[in-house]
């Protein structure tokens, strides 16, 4: 009788244990601040298509732009890919996210990998990237900063700034979804 009782107490305690175990895991997790991050940049998938306009202005001031975010690497990471009019390269640029940091690696025609790390503004719609380092050579010049702007679905803008020595060329791209 008392080995039953034990049996019981087991058989009890099992099913305590399954039944908060599931009622923890249908609990949904609090995404960190990067992963909302990353999950906001990620709805910009996609084919985009608008014009640049720099300051000061450059060789590339009224180029059309066509610029594809592409979600690869089973979700874990976001290519962007920027083919501007008339120019035989097209930079990319990975974002993903490294613990709790969202980060950007630009692959610039300068020659470097610059990084970044990105942080989302209060309302959600803007995700700005700091520098961070950079590997590669540096006598050129280098991106130095990055800004993308959800306006809604179908339009955003970013701007990258691309350091010449102390002097900073912004790049701002209005963009309309062509997909």
């Amino acid at each position: 009788m008392k080995s039953l009782g034990c049996m019981l107490s087991v058989v009890l305690m099992s099913l305590c244990t399954v039944a908060f175990g599931q009622a923890d895991a249908q609990k949904p997790l609090a995404q960190s601040e990067a992963q909302k991050s990353f999950g906001q940049l990620k709805t910009l998938a996609g084919s985009w298509l608008g014009t640049v306009t720099t300051n000061p202005e450059s060789e590339v001031q009224g180029k059309s732009a066509h610029i594809t975010l592409r979600v690869t690497s089973m979700g874990n990471a976001l290519m962007h890919e920027i083919k501007l009019q008339s120019r035989p390269d097209d930079p990319i640029t990975m974002l993903y996210l490294d613990s709790d940091r969202l980060l950007l690696t630009h692959y610039c025609d300068a020659g470097n990998r610059p990084r970044m790390v990105g942080k989302m503004s209060p309302d959600g719609k803007t995700v700005e990237f700091e520098f961070l380092d950079i590997a590669g050579k540096m006598q050129h010049a280098h991106m130095h900063h990055a800004l993308f702007t959800i306006i809604d679905p179908n339009h955003h803008t970013e701007d990258w700034t691309f350091m010449m020595g102390d002097k900073p060329i912004i790049a701002h791209f209005d963009l309309q979804r062509a997909d």
